[in-house]
């Protein structure tokens, strides 16, 4: 009886680093192996019994809740931050950054996160939580004469668009940064010099792969739309 009051904190902390385990795995294998990845696949990834990682996650898609509820935490935790900084121009370029760091994952994990049945409740969740932040940022810096002033707020999920597609397309992880450094300057008020690029490091043949992945994928895309309305 004696040993009962200190098992619990154990147990519990036992808990907590199987969760965080699983979280990780999950984000792994998700990245890897996209919507085909299995509950049995990321409990074998994490290294912990299939029971349980089922004991805490009833499905897939409530696991997938639970990656996308600490992104949405993140990206909110980084705009509530970048509200403290009194120059407004600095905390919004930050905040953008930080979220299109954010947003860099691999297709295979943001396809399970929004491209599935609760895509579309997932993204206005997200939208929701942080339009009142990003409405803040946009009119600080603009007050303050920093941001151009026919900028809106909407306009910050498209440029992370932007952003997000050269990774898509490209490949290499980091070039996502100069592109972002060349829309940044364009945001400005007043533009003055331009802001020194992180460098191009993307040869002929794989720009040409890209290019062609990309019109490929497109032309999927159309082909499939125009199915879907026929049997309509």
């Amino acid at each position: 009886m004696a040993g009962e009051p200190e098992q619990a904190p154990r147990l519990r902390k036992d808990a907590e680093r199987n969760l965080a385990r699983i979280l990780t795995a999950a984000r792994e294998v998700f990245r890897d192996r996209g919507v085909g990845a299995t509950l049995n696949d990321i409990a074998h990834h994490a290294g912990v019994g299939v029971g349980t990682v089922y004991r805490k996650f009833s499905d897939k898609e409530a696991l997938v809740d639970a990656l996308f509820d600490d992104m949405v935490e993140t990206v909110d935790g980084y705009l509530r931050q970048a509200l403290t900084e009194p120059d407004a121009w600095v905390g919004l370029t930050w905040a953008l950054e930080r979220v299109c760091e954010v947003q860099s994952f691999d297709r295979g994990l943001r396809e399970v996160m929004l491209g599935t049945g609760r895509g579309p409740a997932r993204q206005k969740q997200m939208r929701d939580r942080v339009a009142p932040s990003v409405d803040a940022l946009v009119a600080r810096a603009q007050e303050q004469g920093t941001l151009r002033r026919d900028l809106v707020p909407p306009d910050f999920p498209i440029l992370q668009l932007m952003v997000g597609a050269v990774t898509d397309h490209i490949g290499q992880p980091e070039l996502w940064r100069r592109y972002l450094t060349i829309l940044i300057d364009g945001l400005r008020a007043q533009p003055g010099r331009p802001t020194p690029l992180p460098a191009f490091e993307v040869t002929d043949e794989q720009m040409h792969d890209a290019l062609v992945d990309s019109s490929t994928e497109q032309a999927r895309t159309r082909r499939a739309g125009t199915r879907r309305k026929k049997t309509t």
